[in-house]
């Protein structure tokens, strides 16, 4: 059974760093996508970034060069660094595992497995 399980959330303050990690478990495919999502008080989930089986990256043009997204495949464990942290950057952070079919998407709905979300608080 698949299993994308999060830590490392918390608090700090603007300006600060934080890194989010995602154990992902049994999940098999050769040719995935690995997203971030976050949901901020109040409003809709919104994509982050994505890395996929090739390497490649995207992120939303508001954390560009501000976030980073990796891959330990010996840990399978997904990272998400996050420097230059703005108080808009909180939110629930998730990650969200889906095929690689023709590309990764930065819609929800082409991800087929989730983890639980993790807070991330960033203050002024």
């Amino acid at each position: 059974q698949v299993q994308l399980v999060e830590s490392g959330g918390g608090s700090v303050q603007a300006g600060g760093s934080l890194r989010v990690s995602c154990v992902v478990a049994a999940y098999s495919s050769s040719s995935y996508c690995m997203g971030w999502f976050r949901q901020a008080p109040g409003k809709g989930r919104e994509w982050v970034g994505y890395i996929h089986s090739a390497g490649g990256s995207s992120y939303t043009n508001s954390v560009v060069g501000r976030f980073a997204i990796s891959l330990d495949d010996s840990r399978n464990t997904l990272y998400l660094q996050m420097n230059s942290l703005k108080p808009e950057d909180t939110g629930m952070y998730y990650c969200a595992a889906g095929p690689r079919n023709g590309g990764c998407s930065t819609i929800e709905g082409r991800y087929n497995f989730w983890g639980q979300g993790i807070q991330v608080t960033v203050s002024s």
